[in-house]
């Protein structure tokens, strides 16, 4: 697929600075979109937006299709009578990193709430909307409100402790479930009606100020999840219901052991002769919610590590063939196209390169891994193609300015001053305009490169277990200069925004 010239920021929803301790789909988030407006930008790249299922982390939920309720915005559903305004006053205010055990026990009873004054008073065409909402997405959503109502009340244990006849979804044991669980998945599926109203409003937002949202997917789900609790034939799983095989990657010049990453591997046998049925909802529902998608892990498609479960590292993994073109030959018929780009770092195999080049999706290069060796020059400016999108660096990165103050080496720096000159307004901005400069398609850069902040806005550590994801940037950071600087890069880089096609106006309600 050809993507257009094109710039943009990357910055996830929970880092905005949204009233109640974590970013949302309110006001913040439409003063973030004016900002992109006026400087230009066509694009907003958002990590996955799931519920979490093990830890912060936005890669880690128990749906693929579910919605994080914790992005919800309490002052939108404040602003259309679903809660009294005085109740937010208690709130924290919009400063300071996320605290995500106080903000559950602050925020869930109040969308609760929410949700329940909504189901005894919603006006007709208000109730029109959530039936049809659940009526279209009775395939993914019926199955998640059960799940994580069950979740609840097993105190978050993992699907598999729960009663057999729950675990095992034998049909009287779910019949059962339904009844008593009823008032708690009603109010569930009100959330996620939330959610998906509130994500809507924002997208078509998005197109009236020419901006196009890409998001990401992971290749992988967590075993703790609806999706595996609910289509075990689909994953690899031992009649103990246990996984037979996890996921990760062998060890490396990182990792002596390799990365265990254990989530549960697909059986493609059984979802080839289903034509692969899941993935093409996955990936359709993806694609209505995205104009864009990140695929995380895409060399998994080709070949992927396989590590037997009862193994505690990732060293005794071997290498297993994936569904490669034969998925995204289905998933093409399916969608008419793949509006995708693959996460294709690190140690890439030449089959993988041919895959996504078979494919036509473009592929990603990072400025930060340019200036090692030679072999890491492929990431450079002169060295890309169209068909890549650059970063100067990803939510896995440190930032900019903290890689060059304490991560990069001496030889890495020097070769950077080399390559991009003088940089007296900052490293980060300095890669900025390579990037910007680059014939790559799309040029993207998180928001704390530019707000040319340190290690201290990094957002993820990989493999580091605490203190991650909980980074959001300050109220009034983004101001007019830095909008005008961005704007007069992106037309002089001919990476002005697009018109975005509109989609149809709806009266949105949450």
């Amino acid at each position: 697929m050809s993507f257009p010239r094109s710039t943009g920021i990357l910055l996830h929803p929970a880092s905005l600075p949204s009233r109640g301790g974590i970013g949302d789909f309110g006001p913040a988030a439409y003063e973030f979109l004016d900002f992109l407006a006026s400087a230009r930008q066509g694009l907003w790249q958002v990590l996955p937006l799931g519920p979490p299922a093990n830890g912060n982390s936005p890669y880690s939920s128990t749906s693929a299709f579910a919605g994080n309720p914790l992005l919800v915005s309490l002052e939108r559903l404040a602003d259309r009578g679903w809660l009294d305004r005085s109740q937010l006053n208690a709130l924290p205010d919009s400063n300071g990193h996320i605290d995500y055990e106080q903000v559950q026990k602050d925020k869930f009873p109040l969308l609760a709430e929410a949700a329940n004054k909504f189901l005894h008073s919603a006006t007709s065409s208000a109730r029109s909307r959530f039936d049809r909402f659940c009526q279209e997405n009775d395939w993914w959503l019926q199955d998640f409100v059960l799940y994580d109502a069950l979740r609840t009340r097993y105190r978050k244990q993992s699907w598999n402790t729960w009663p057999l006849a729950l675990a095992r979804r034998e049909a009287s044991a779910l019949e059962t479930a339904h009844i008593e669980l009823a008032s708690e998945m009603a109010v569930r599926k009100v959330i996620q009606f939330f959610f998906y109203e509130q994500w809507h409003a924002l997208r078509l937002y998005c197109a009236e100020k020419s901006i196009r949202v890409v998001g990401d997917i992971a290749i992988f789900v967590d075993y703790d999840s609806a999706d595996v609790w609910a289509h075990r034939e689909i994953f690899r799983l031992k009649d103990t219901l246990e996984p037979e095989a996890v996921s990760g990657v062998p060890p490396d010049a990182f990792s002596a052991t390799g990365q265990r990453w254990g989530n549960p591997l697909y059986n493609w046998n059984v979802l080839r002769s289903e034509g692969y049925k899941w993935w093409v909802q996955r990936l359709a529902w993806a694609a209505q919610t995205c104009d864009f998608i990140r695929l995380d892990h895409f060399r998994g498609f080709a070949q992927f590590w396989e590590i037997p479960a009862s193994e505690p590292t990732a060293i005794n993994g071997r290498w297993v063939d994936g569904p490669k073109d034969e998925l995204f030959n289905k998933l093409r018929e399916e969608l008419g196209g793949l509006p995708f780009f693959a996460e294709d770092l690190g140690y890439i195999t030449p089959d993988v390169h041919a895959l996504r080049e078979r494919l036509n999706i473009p592929g990603m290069a990072v400025l930060q891994f340019g200036f090692g060796d030679p072999g890491a020059h492929m990431y450079l400016p002169h060295r890309l193609t169209a068909d890549r999108v650059v970063y100067t660096g990803t939510h896995d990165n440190d930032t900019t300015l903290g890689w060059w103050n304490s991560t990069a080496t001496e030889y890495e720096r020097r070769a950077a001053e080399a390559y991009v000159g003088p940089c007296e307004d900052g490293i980060n901005w300095a890669f900025i305009r390579a990037a910007q400069a680059s014939v790559a398609s799309f040029s993207v850069f998180p928001i704390q490169d530019v707000l040319g902040l340190g290690s201290e806005a990094r957002l993820n550590t990989p493999s580091v277990k605490t203190g991650n994801y909980h980074w959001r940037y300050q109220p009034g950071s983004l101001n007019h200069k830095l909008a005008e600087r961005l704007a007069n890069l992106a037309e002089v880089t001919d990476r002005l925004p697009q018109p975005v096609p509109k989609p149809p106006s709806e009266d949105f309600i949450a």
